[in-house]
């Protein structure tokens, strides 16, 4: 049943999406096409420019998702994102000031060059807000690794073949306050959105932090890594407080959370978290039984998903062929 057959690629539609109030928008709100293909870039009509300079050959991404309403994988693989997962590279690289202006450039050149070897994003996004594509978003990434969401259909299990990853230069809890991104990048970020979300018709509930997707399933805790745990701009991004959704990692394969996790999330409790936990109190209740009782069926649950889909080679992780030399 589980045998892969070949993928599929669906006609792409455009969808309106992010932005402008109602009553402002102007008419070309929503569209969102490829202008030119240049020397080493691409342009699009919202204004996106993306450099293709440091892009390396990948793996073609294909996995299978799980049926959310019998929590079992479906038989036909796939081969389009699914979704996007944001990511802080949770490097240093000091003030953003004109007078630091060859110092901020250079961790930059460095930092692509680190992300390009390991082929850890499909796109990193600079301090300046230039868009790099590292890896091409129909190929997987090594961003994710033990990881899972679902969206109102279906669930899916380590995102690297099903969730493109976009890369913010920064720390997620820089010192002194300083936010974690610039303006640029927030509007980089915005415009790198809509075009995915425009070509591979991603829902906005599949937009998602790193911090909400990561586990760890030798411990059964949420927030193995913990980027983008709190201040994500997600109406920045033309998207809805994504914080606010109901973590499936709880609710449906009772995955648990501990001090440190708390901590990165910070005073500030995601509404998402405690949703998932009140729901799980409920599931527990309409079947008779504990709450531990409940948790503990649903993370054999887990662990029984994740060996079925490991014996499939759904779970491999992309295996990074050599890089050519840094131009």
């Amino acid at each position: 049943m589980l045998l892969p057959v070949p993928p599929v690629h669906s006609e792409v539609s455009i969808s309106a999406h992010g932005g402008f109030p109602e009553r402002a928008l102007p008419r070309d709100h929503g569209r969102v096409w490829k202008v030119e293909d240049g020397d080493g870039y691409e342009l699009y009509s919202n204004g996106l420019r993306i450099d293709n300079t440091h892009q390396v050959l990948g793996v073609p991404r294909f996995y299978q998702v799980l049926d959310r309403r019998v929590m079992w994988p479906l038989e036909d693989w796939r081969s389009e994102p699914a979704g996007i997962v944001y990511h802080a590279t949770e490097t240093a690289s000091g003030e953003f000031a004109p007078e630091r202006n060859e110092a901020l450039r250079s961790a930059s050149r460095a930092l692509v060059r680190l992300v390009r070897r390991n082929q850890s994003y499909n796109f990193l996004i600079d301090r300046f807000g230039r868009v790099f594509r590292i890896v091409h978003e129909s190929e997987a990434a090594n961003h994710a690794g033990n990881s899972l969401w679902a969206d109102d259909r279906y669930a899916y299990l380590n995102l690297n073949n099903s969730f493109v990853a976009v890369a913010f230069e920064g720390q997620t809890d820089s010192p002194g306050g300083v936010s974690p991104v610039t303006c640029a990048q927030v509007t980089a970020g915005r415009l790198l959105t809509e075009v995915l979300r425009a070509r591979y018709e991603i829902p906005a509930r599949n937009c998602v932090t790193h911090a909400q997707v990561s586990v760890n399933p030798d411990n059964m805790r949420i927030g193995y890594h913990t980027d983008w745990a709190r201040h994500f701009p997600f109406r920045e991004m033309g998207l809805p407080d994504n914080y606010s959704a109901a973590l499936p990692s709880i609710r449906e394969f009772g995955f648990t959370y501990d001090e440190v996790f708390q901590s990165a999330v910070g005073e500030r409790v995601w509404p998402g978290l405690t949703a998932a936990e009140l729901r799980l109190d409920h599931d527990a209740s309409s079947r008779g039984v504990t709450l531990d009782e409940h948790r503990a069926f649903l993370q054999e649950r887990y662990r029984k998903l994740y060996t079925a889909l490991k014996l499939t080679g759904a779970l491999d992780e992309p295996l990074a062929p050599a890089a050519p030399p840094s131009p």
